[in-house]
């Protein structure tokens, strides 16, 4: 299926690229999530109509994760756990654990957007951590993880 980007996606394409998909990626995810229009006559002419207005809003979308991630970077998340005498927790801290601690500091931050290549944290310490706050701005946070 050929389908037309309304915005930048990550391993697929930018803004306006005209891109072959699998019918189901493009029905079930790209179109509803408004990442994606189908790449008929009518739509690729008003595609160029409204290109200026969506490269700048895309333009502002990016400013404004630039400057959440300057804000973002360097934060230190502290999350408490039981843990064993030898440093390893009973359970794990997932990525939704990190973006809740990260709520509760003013940060709203989706848990998808945490990146834990590891996996889960599952010792006490501190750990580096990668947000992906837009497909082109990550911003690095510590997460120490506490044992109760």
């Amino acid at each position: 299926m050929q389908i037309i980007l309304m915005e930048k996606v990550v391993n697929l394409g930018n803004l306006g690229d005209l891109v072959n998909v699998k019918p189901g990626y493009a029905r079930n995810f790209l179109i509803p999530n408004g990442k994606a229009k189908r790449a008929t006559l009518a739509a690729k002419a008003e595609f160029e109509v409204k290109r200026a207005e969506l490269e700048k809003a895309a333009a502002e979308k990016l400013a404004a994760a630039q400057a959440f991630a300057e804000k973002l970077n360097g934060v230190v998340v502290k999350i408490a756990r039981k843990a064993g005498v030898d440093g390893r927790l009973f359970g794990s801290v997932s990525n939704f654990d990190v973006a809740d601690a990260l709520k509760a500091q003013g940060f709203d931050v989706e848990k998808s957007s945490v990146r834990m290549p590891a996996g889960p944290l599952k010792i006490v310490g501190e750990s580096q951590l990668e947000v992906a706050v837009h497909t082109d701005v990550m911003a690095t946070i510590t997460v120490a993880v506490v044992g109760e």
